[in-house]
């Protein structure tokens, strides 16, 4: 018996069991629909993000990652190219970015409820696994079991990363031209320090200008031919829209507004203005609005504000809150949370330490994911629209290439980070080096990632057994006193 649509369109799958159609060996026509409703019935959908959720470990990298290997290769919900349209939109916002692509993605396939669903299962798991970690950490510090949890999954990411460069930029850099803009994004930002909104700018307008002049690299590539992914099971046509008017607008607008300010409202009239959760929910309000580039790009904003202005935590507290959202799904700008956490814990006013670490906590993750979802509900109609702009596709491809430059830098990052205990900033002219001290070599480090790659790479383990078989080497080591570990 078949599932009944919820709108006007047909669903992919039975009501027998909620599986996708298989993939078919050979191109199969794409689903048409019209009218408003769902492609994907809503409790598949649902299932599927959650299973995203669980998965999405190593930063925004390998959150594209899965996202694009679950989507697009696997369940053949939705195409490469629209898949690099909505993401190049993404990377314009301040905030989480694969939150928003998640969001975006949830909304095209299941309209306004899908993106809902979609952006709160993303970063549900992280905030239970963040907040139960942060407990633990103001609890009991750390000891030898924990330290030797962390040395195992860090490395394990630093492979998991490495995968994620390699898959965006094998469906993306599609020209020399576009290889050339990943090139030297990377090099702005490892070399010269250019910031983000800057790199991201400048590659728009090199998309742009590159359509002008050489608009052969922006031909369109058929589906199936190896550069574009599977072709997609839902054509582009029958994805969700709306019509974008004054109306939508204003009503998303006020419904966003209340939504983000309400709380903050409550928190101020039952706590007073003074108190630490006014402060957090006002100043992580303002942050969400300049967080571009990421976790580590605003990391330096944060920290700075949070130590040296606020006291809320010490500088060393700041890394190790960095580490524990490096190892738990969800965005790594998940961090404020732990930053607030222990925060509202040290200035309690009237609460409890607990109960005011717990509201200090919640109260930033609301602020700091809330306007996720404004962003994309206010623009994606009118991002769609335009998709079929050769000048604004081309801009936003140049912003794609762009993106893959971005993780590649992310990952240098972290491998440095993980591979060596201290790592120097250099000044040499123009140019900004992040030298490790080869004195500081983690060895141990270096042995679990090898394994992470081998695994990933060569055996093509999922991230989450190759994340338990890394943490146990960890743990192996550090509680056999294995030096550097």
């Amino acid at each position: 018996m078949t599932c009944r649509p919820h709108g006007r369109r047909t669903p992919l799958v039975t009501a027998a069991d909620h599986s996708p159609l298989p993939p078919p060996r050979t191109a199969s026509p794409p689903i048409q629909a019209a009218g408003d409703g769902d492609l994907i019935p809503f409790r598949q959908a649902v299932k599927t993000w959650f299973k995203i959720s669980l998965q999405t470990f190593g930063g925004p990298a390998g959150q594209i990652a899965v996202m694009q290997r679950t989507l697009v290769e696997e369940k053949r919900w939705i195409g490469q190219q629209r898949f690099n349209h909505a993401l190049s939109y993404c990377m314009l916002l301040p905030g989480p970015e694969a939150q928003q692509l998640a969001i975006y993605i949830g909304w095209l396939l299941n309209g306004t409820r899908g993106g809902l669903a979609a952006g709160t299962l993303f970063v549900l798991p992280g905030v239970v696994a963040l907040l139960a970690l942060s407990a633990l950490y103001v609890g009991f510090g750390t000891t030898a079991a924990v330290t030797g949890l962390f040395a195992g999954l860090a490395p394990a990411v630093v492979a998991i990363v490495a995968q994620a460069v390699w898959r965006v930029g094998r469906r993306s850099l599609t020209h020399p031209l576009l290889i050339g803009l990943a090139v030297a994004s990377f090099a702005a930002l490892a070399l010269f320090r250019v910031t983000f909104p800057v790199v991201i700018v400048a590659a728009g307008a090199a998309g742009w200008l590159i359509a002008r002049c050489a608009p052969g690299v922006f031909k369109p590539v058929a589906h199936g031919s190896g550069d574009d992914g599977p072709p997609p099971l839902i054509s582009d046509d029958a994805l969700h829209q709306e019509r974008p008017s004054r109306r939508r607008t204003l009503r998303i607008l006020l419904t966003g507004l209340l939504l983000w300010a309400v709380p903050v409202a409550a928190v101020a009239q039952f706590t007073g203005i003074t108190s630490v959760f006014t402060t957090q929910g006002l100043y992580f309000s303002g942050a969400a609005l300049v967080t571009f580039g990421g976790a580590y790009a605003v990391l330096a904003y944060v920290a700075q504000q949070a130590v040296q202005t606020y006291g809320w935590l010490s500088a060393g507290e700041i890394v190790h809150g960095l580490a524990l959202a490096e190892t738990t799904p969800g965005p790594l700008i998940m961090v404020v949370q732990f930053v607030a956490f222990l925060g509202a814990f040290r200035d309690p006013g009237t609460l409890d330490p607990w109960a005011a670490a717990f509201l200090g906590a919640l109260l930033t993750t609301w602020v700091t994911f809330v306007p996720c979802f404004l962003f994309i509900f206010l623009g994606a109609p009118y991002i769609e629209r335009l998709r079929g702009n050769r000048h604004v596709s081309a801009a936003l491809t140049g912003i794609t290439s762009a993106v893959v430059g971005v993780i590649a830098n992310l990952a240098l990052y972290f491998a440095e980070h993980t591979l060596f205990t201290t790592v120097d900033d250099h000044t040499l002219g123009p140019l900004h080096l992040a030298a490790p001290d080869l004195a500081t070599f983690r060895p141990i480090a270096l042995s679990i990632a090898l394994v992470a790659s081998v695994l990933i790479f060569r055996l093509r383990w999922s991230v989450l057994r190759t994340l338990g078989v890394c943490a146990a080497l960890g743990l192996a080591a550090a509680l056999a006193g294995v030096p550097g570990s």
